[in-house]
């Protein structure tokens, strides 16, 4: 049976994972806390993984009753500030160099996919079947380097590659029990940039992993994926949409996972 065996959000965008219990849908279709806030730079582009490598250095957890962040850099202290004060923006820019702000997003955070704006989804197999192509990269290690919102136990490695179709088609599937549970529509198979590639710690590049992946991902691909979506195979993990109607319900580690079918785009 498909259960979710893990729940995960990201308060700051690009900084680290909390795992909670139960998330609740809100505003976009994204979880509740989850990429609340986002690092920005002079120009209002994101401090994020992709550009800047101090990101994965930096340890963080955000108590949003106390409404503090606590932080603490590779080989330094740890220091604890009032989300709104003028000593964190001090801080962070110091940390990174350059003019950096902590902006906050209540109504639906900052997601990486706008048009599928909803929690993504990987199994715990495909986790360890990626750290396996790797004889130095463990399972938790590779979660890091993924950052999913959901992980779903109970099910065959690539197993979420059932909840895509082709691209005039998305996939309905629900989590939770009949009427409280939540409906989903699977979208695609994320994209995935430079990011995984590097120590979720240290920044530092793994060389050839973009390489060995797609040569792992094409050779080990079921018979239930591919589809028009794999324009290259650096993709894994299934981005979603969340219907306005479910915003408000949520999610809790052991809910079920049933899909239910296609539908047009």
């Amino acid at each position: 049976m498909a259960t979710l065996r893990r729940i995960f959000v990201y308060p700051i965008k690009s900084l680290d994972p909390q795992p909670v219990d139960a998330a609740t849908i809100v505003e976009n279709g994204g979880f509740d806390g989850d990429r609340e806030f986002a690092l920005f730079d002079a120009d209002g582009r994101y401090v994020n993984g992709k550009r800047n490598r101090d990101v994965h250095r930096l340890r963080s957890s955000v108590d949003r009753d106390e409404e503090t962040v606590r932080l603490e850099p590779h080989g330094g202290d740890v220091r604890t500030f009032a989300l709104d004060s003028d000593e964190l923006t001090d801080w962070i820019s110091s940390y990174f160099g350059e003019p950096v702000t902590l902006e906050r997003e209540r109504a639906g955070g900052f997601p990486d996919d706008t048009d599928a704006s909803g929690p993504t989804v990987i199994s715990t197999a495909t986790i360890r079947a990626l750290a396996s192509w790797y004889p130095d990269i463990g399972a938790e290690s590779m979660r890091r380097r993924l950052r999913p919102n959901l992980e779903v136990d109970g099910v065959p490695a690539f197993w979420e590659d059932r909840l895509f179709s082709s691209r005039g088609e998305t996939v309905e599937f629900a989590v939770g029990d009949g009427d409280d549970s939540v409906v989903f529509e699977g979208v695609n198979p994320c994209q995935r940039c430079v990011v995984p590639s590097r120590d979720p710690h240290t920044g530092e590049e793994y060389d050839g992993f973009r390489e060995r992946f797609v040569e792992k991902r094409r050779e080990t691909m079921p018979e239930w994926s591919g589809g028009d979506w794999f324009d290259h195979h650096f993709r894994v993990m299934v981005n979603t949409r969340v219907d306005e109607a479910d915003w408000g319900e949520t999610l809790s580690v052991g809910d079920e996972v049933e899909i239910r079918g296609t539908k047009p785009v």
